[in-house]
């Protein structure tokens, strides 16, 4: 828990009350210049830092596993598949779970704060991530038919040869399908919102702790080795190169929507607010940049923060808009899932219609705040609507989730930045103030989470 006086100090040149940040979503870095009097120690930890990095491993797994297609022999490549089937099915029971344990909490803490604010700014990253969701899709159905032409024979690709076949399986059958999940996650948040029902939300955050240790601890380490051996059966299966090809150009094409899209939404504001839509992004632009580096919205929440008033916005605009973005606010993330998905549909030749399509973006908008703060973690908690709605198997995932990873930062990237310009808006309509009435909407216990405590509200007040 958070207090006062571990909060992140002020920056110089932006006074007013200690930047908020989610402690969940975890810590945030020091701002403060690293004064080492040796050069090369900072070195060997900028190393460190990158080999320990999600980014780095997976990079590594997929060089690794094609490498290693070119002279494993078949009983040493089982190994690795029978892992990938353990694995795999270990996912499948999991993600309902992880769905119901971080939806029902995020639910019942949105609608235990019930101030006008904090339900507008919401619905405002709700509709900006939808918009993104369906920008991609209209891209995918413009671009692919030429962009994809030469990778449609992708799916009779076998992927899984009786040359790699597991050693063994172990059924590992799901407590509920994501949809229960979902529906059960909506009741009882709602529920407990209803009811005011202190206990059971008490409950489902530690439920909540849990999870996240799972995904932390056990998901996230094994997700380079899951990757390795999808790549390394590919390579052996001969359909290494075909799938390269096709993802790179989606890779591509993904960075580039971000772009777009960011543009798209610093001109809405620009336009709502009277601003110079570029003068608003380019103050963002550190933010954009430190994003890059830390692949974590939460870690750059003070330099979200920072920016964000350099635009103009009022001190309690900014502090209740950026970290609560920074949790529910994934339209660059969106993005990238939406261009991936759709290109493994086209690829793959799954028949998707227009309204299935439609609705996998408006599930997967409210699946996304379950998204757990750790790089990668966005695409953990799509995975269920990727295999439940679009029918995706456990090989078509695993390609998603090394897509994703693959440019995670450019997602992060894209979401905090356009928290700057939700704020803009909202500053805009609450006429440069929302008052501490609205901090106070949020549960203590968030408050704290966000680094908001009494004597902050009292303070911006």
């Amino acid at each position: 828990m958070n207090n006062l006086n571990n909060s992140p100090p002020p920056h110089a040149d932006c006074p007013g009350p200690p930047l908020p940040y989610r402690s969940l979503k975890g810590p945030v870095p020091s701002r403060e210049a690293d004064h080492t009097p040796h050069k090369h120690v900072g070195t060997t930890m900028d190393f460190k830092s990158i080999r320990s990095s999600l980014l780095f491993r997976v990079v590594i797994a997929i060089i690794l596993g094609i490498v290693c297609s070119l002279f494993f022999p078949v009983w040493l490549a089982q190994i690795f598949t029978t892992f990938n089937g353990l694995f795999g099915n270990f996912l499948n029971f999991f993600i309902p779970v992880l769905i119901f344990a971080l939806i029902a909490p995020a639910i019942a803490g949105l609608g235990r704060g019930a101030g006008k604010w904090l339900g507008i700014v919401a619905g405002i990253a709700y509709a900006s991530t939808i918009l993104s969701g369906l920008l991609a899709y209209a891209a995918s159905r413009a671009l692919y038919p030429w962009m994809l032409a030469d990778h449609a024979n992708i799916s009779e690709i076998d992927l899984d040869a009786d040359a790699l076949v597991p050693y063994f399986s172990i059924e590992m059958p799901p407590p509920f399908e994501v949809m229960t999940a979902l529906l059960l996650a909506f009741c009882l948040g709602l529920g407990m919102t209803v009811v005011k029902s202190e206990n059971l939300y008490k409950v489902t955050r530690e439920l909540e702790r849990v999870v996240m240790k799972v995904i932390t601890a056990f998901v996230i380490p094994l997700l380079p080795l899951f990757i390795f051996g999808i790549f390394l059966g590919l390579g052996m299966n001969g359909g290494l190169v075909e799938i390269m090809s096709a993802f790179g150009k989606v890779l591509i094409l993904a960075v580039v929507g971000t772009l777009v899209f960011l543009t798209i939404q610093f001109i809405t504001a620009g336009v709502i607010a009277g601003r110079n839509p570029w003068t608003l992004f380019k103050n963002m632009l550190p933010a954009y940049f430190t994003a890059l580096g830390t692949s974590s919205s939460a870690a750059t929440i003070p330099v979200t923060y920072q920016q964000t008033l350099k635009n103009d916005v009022d001190v309690n605009v900014a502090g209740f808009v950026v970290p609560l973005c920074a949790t529910i606010h994934l339209a660059g993330s969106m993005m990238k899932i939406g261009l991936f998905a759709f290109a493994v549909v086209y690829i793959y030749d799954i028949q998707v219609s227009v309204g299935l399509a439609l609705g996998f973006l408006l599930m997967l908008g409210i699946t996304m705040i379950a998204a757990p703060g750790v790089p990668g973690g966005a695409i953990m908690a799509a995975t269920g609507m990727l295999a439940s709605m679009l029918g995706f198997n456990t090989e078509q995932v695993a390609l998603m989730i090394a897509a994703y990873i693959a440019i995670d930062s450019f997602g992060t990237a894209a979401n905090v930045t356009g928290d700057g310009a939700i704020a803009v808006i909202v500053n805009k309509l609450s006429k440069g103030r929302i008052s501490e009435t609205h901090q106070e909407d949020l549960p203590e216990e968030d408050r704290v989470e966000f680094g908001i405590t009494p004597s902050d509200i009292e303070h911006r007040g």
